[in-house]
């Protein structure tokens, strides 16, 4: 197999709502998201697949380590392999590989966040970083546009974290701000153990509303000159406004249960932005 098709594979099975912007790309663009995306994929499964720890920090050491020498021309994965033929075309830096293993690192050494600074500096790493390669990727021109994609990477982030509350509680991971649990008189232990309540129900609204405020300023960041090239990641916002709606029309079930869309309406809504340039 070679590396192009091995971070096809990676892409595809994830099933992903970033796969579907990606298949109106023209091919090199389309080439470098893909390699891209399945390296934030093969980091992020180290920490979620692999059950002790320390594995899991070596294994992070061992990615550490393996970017580096692929910056030194030494690429010995396959993700590596595919990508760093197009990192300087697109502008993909070492720091910024080396930042989303440093916000997975975070993930096996904290597993509460105090409030939402500490938790937007988690974000950043892990979603802030990669919608800035991501935008580079994508054809950006003006400078204001990385503004946008860390704002629109960010409330991604939280529509991620709002969706997998119930999933993450199994792994003993709360990302929902200590004090604003504590403003809503949320147990931690009411996560934990799966327990819905209105005092839950009003926690995740209140979640919700701060997500919905991330998209719509994200969008008003955007700059003019760059809607067109940007327009992937506008296709990624619809997917997952639409998601987060879907969630709150649904009333929060996310305790117990995963709420996703469809491929087909995956697939329904990149076109719609890509062919309509609408939501």
């Amino acid at each position: 197999m070679t590396p192009q098709h091995y971070v096809q594979e990676k892409a595809a099975a994830s099933g992903s709502s970033f796969y579907y912007a990606f298949l109106f790309l023209p091919a090199p663009r389309r080439a470098a998201i893909t390699a891209f995306y399945a390296f934030c994929r093969e980091v992020d499964d180290v920490v979620d697949e692999v059950q002790d720890p320390s594995v899991a920090a070596q294994k992070l050491h061992w990615w550490q380590q393996e970017v580096a020498r692929s910056f030194g021309g030494q690429a010995q994965h396959p993700v590596m392999q595919a990508l760093m033929p197009l990192a300087a075309d697109y502008n993909i830096r070492q720091d910024h590989l080396q930042q989303v293993i440093a916000g997975c690192q975070m993930d096996l050494n904290q597993t509460r966040y105090l409030d939402f600074a500490g938790l937007q500096t988690y974000c950043h790493l892990v979603a802030g970083v990669v919608g800035e390669v991501a935008a580079n990727i994508f054809g950006q021109t003006d400078d204001a546009t990385t503004t946008y994609a860390h704002t629109l990477g960010l409330a991604f982030q939280l529509t991620n974290i709002i969706r997998d509350v119930g999933e993450d509680a199994l792994r003993g991971r709360i990302y929902l701000p200590i004090d604003e649990l504590q403003r809503f008189d949320v147990k931690a232990q009411d996560l934990l153990q799966r327990r819905d309540s209105p005092a839950f129900q009003a926690l995740m609204q209140f979640q919700a509303q701060r997500a919905h405020g991330l998209y719509d300023q994200a969008l008003g960041l955007l700059p003019a000159t760059d809607r067109r090239s940007q327009k992937p990641g506008l296709m990624m916002a619809s997917i997952y406004r639409t998601l987060l709606r879907e969630i709150e029309a649904a009333k929060f079930p996310v305790l117990n249960q995963r709420v996703a869309l469809t491929p087909a309406r995956k697939l329904w809504l990149a076109w719609k932005m890509q062919a309509l340039g609408r939501f």
